[in-house]
């Protein structure tokens, strides 16, 4: 049952999807990590796979940048597509100054400047949360892996290039990184009653002009992969 944006059948993703931004991050994942691997999206070059790893089937499917398109895409996996539990595996820019190229964060929530709320309702401001089930796994997990990870909130922005320099306010309050699609999965997880994290990896330092490549955002930050499998495999 092919939706607008995803041609897969139903029963073509797992339970899990591992959701990069970037569609040659998801092939990467896909090629690297998972067994008995087959591609079940390519429409639009939102490149989606399914396979198995350690034994569990998993699925990786790309975001697109920003709110509006992982809204999309987390909406249709959730709402059409059966699946549980998304796990976002991106890139951020550092907010805090102990943060740098590489570090690793959970999102255990996220401030935004989008409007995406809007569309609830909502007497009220929401307040864009981690699956605490699904936070406390990968927590567990990073350390077992013996991989070190940051816990605490992102700040989503809906803008990419900002003229003032808010980040400096955001860090104020403890924000760690920034990034533009954490708090839109989250809505959406919540509204629709599922389960979603979000763990990014440091891939710039806007404060500090430290960056890292192009090649370095779709291949390098294995860690963040590695904890979201080992994740996938451990969520009922």
């Amino acid at each position: 049952m092919a939706t607008p944006h995803i041609e897969a059948e139903k029963g073509d993703f797992a339970k899990t999807v591992l959701m990069p931004g970037d569609p040659l991050r998801a092939k990467f994942i896909a090629e690297q990590y998972l067994k008995r691997v087959r591609q079940v999206n390519g429409v639009r070059g939102m490149l989606g796979y399914t396979g198995r790893y350690k034994g569990k089937e998993v699925s990786v499917m790309a975001s697109g940048m920003g709110v509006p398109s992982i809204g999309i895409y987390s909406y249709e996996l959730f709402r059409f597509y059966d699946v549980d539990n998304i796990i976002r595996v991106g890139t951020a820019g550092a907010v805090r100054d102990d943060l740098h190229i590489g570090d690793v964060v959970l999102a255990m929530s996220a401030a935004t400047n989008t409007n995406f709320a809007a569309q609830y309702r909502l007497p009220g401001v929401a307040a864009p949360t981690a699956d605490f089930s699904l936070l406390m796994t990968a927590y567990e997990a990073a350390q077992r892996l013996q991989k070190t990870v940051h816990v605490g909130s992102v700040f989503t922005s809906d803008v990419f290039y900002d003229d003032a320099d808010s980040l400096k306010s955001w860090q104020k309050i403890g924000i760690l990184a920034t990034e533009m699609e954490c708090a839109a999965l989250y809505l959406t997880a919540a509204r629709l009653g599922k389960r979603a994290l979000t763990i990014c990896t440091i891939s710039d330092c806007p404060l500090t002009g430290e960056s890292s490549s192009a090649q370095e955002r779709q291949t390098a930050f294995r860690d963040m992969m590695e904890i979201g499998l080992q994740t996938a495999v451990e969520m009922d």
